[in-house]
C-alpha cells in the first residue's frame, strides 16, 4: 500500500467499514474519486463487480419464510419478521432503501417478483448476506442522485392504493424520516405549516418540488425568488415563515 496521510488512511478505514470491501478496493475507489468519500461510494456502487450469482433455491426459501400463509405476497407480518432477521427497526429508513431496490409498489408489502428480483439484483440468497448489505444500502442515502431517486420513489410507495395523492399524515412522517438524513433546518416548520394552513393530501408535484426547494434555497431564503416557478403551496410556506418570524428578509 502506498504511503498515505493519516486523513486518507482514516477514509480508507471508513470506506471499508461501510462497504465491506478490501483495503485495496477502498484505496482504488478513493483514489479514483480524488479522496472524496461520497465520490468513492458512487464509484464503488456504479463500477463494482461484486454482485454474486444467487442460488435460486435459497432465494425461494427466503421468500417462503416471509410469505403470508393465505396469499402469495409478503405482508406486514412477513416484513416485520424480515426486519427482525435483519436486526433493524421496521421504522428504520434503510427499509425504504430495501423497498427501492426491490421496486416495491406498496409499503409493507412485497410481491414474489419484487422480492426475488430484488434479492437477485443485490446478490443476496441468505439472510446473512442480506444483513451484510444493510450498511452499504444505508450509505446509498449519502449519494445525492440515489437519495433523489429514493425520495421520489417514496411518494408512490407510501401512497394508499388507488390514490393519486399522499395522505398528509403519511407525507409528514415520510418527510421527517427522509430529511433527517439531509438535516434540512426547515423541516419541522414545513410540517407545522401544513398542519395549520393546508391540512390536505399532498400532490406528487409538491412532493418532488419540496426536495428541489430544500436543495436550492438556503434556510434564510436569501436566494428565494418570489417570481420563481415554485408551487403555490411552497410560496405560501415562505410567507408563513416570514409572518411567524422564522426568517427575516430585507425588503
Amino acid at each position: 500500500m502506498h504511503k498515505l496521510s493519516r486523513g486518507n488512511r482514516d477514509k480508507i478505514q471508513q470506506f471499508m467499514a461501510i462497504t465491506g470491501t478490501s483495503e485495496k478496493q477502498a484505496y482504488q475507489a478513493l483514489k479514483a474519486s480524488d479522496w472524496h468519500l461520497e465520490g468513492a461510494f458512487d464509484f464503488h456502487y456504479n463500477n463494482s463487480q461484486i454482485r454474486a450469482v444467487t442460488d435460486s433455491r435459497r432465494v425461494e426459501a427466503l421468500y417462503i419464510r416471509y410469505k403470508d400463509p393465505y396469499v402469495d405476497m409478503i405482508m406486514v407480518d412477513g416484513v416485520s419478521l424480515l426486519c427482525n432477521d435483519l436486526q433493524v427497526d421496521p421504522q428504520d429508513i434503510v427499509m425504504l432503501v430495501v423497498s427501492w431496490h426491490m421496486n416495491a409498489a406498496t409499503m409493507c408489502e412485497f410481491s414474489r417478483q419484487e422480492f426475488i428480483s430484488g434479492l437477485q439484483s443485490l446478490g443476496v440468497d441468505t439472510i446473512e448476506k442480506f444483513r451484510e448489505k444493510v450498511p452499504s444500502m444505508r450509505a446509498e442515502l449519502k449519494d445525492e442522485q440515489k437519495f433523489s431517486e429514493i425520495y421520489n420513489f417514496a411518494f408512490g410507495w407510501a401512497r394508499e392504493k388507488g390514490q393519486k395523492s399522499l395522505a398528509l399524515d403519511t407525507a409528514i412522517g415520510m418527510w421527517q424520516l427522509l430529511f433527517a438524513e439531509k438535516h434540512w433546518p426547515l423541516i419541522e416548520d414545513w410540517c407545522q405549516f401544513l398542519q395549520v394552513r393546508h391540512n390536505k393530501a399532498i400532490s406528487r408535484d409538491t412532493w418532488s418540488q419540496l426536495l428541489e426547494f430544500a436543495k436550492m434555497i438556503d434556510p434564510q431564503l436569501s436566494n428565494y425568488d418570489a417570481e420563481g416557478a415554485w408551487p403555490y403551496l411552497i410560496d405560501e410556506f415562505v410567507e408563513y415563515l416570514i409572518e411567524n418570524g422564522v426568517v427575516h428578509r430585507s425588503k
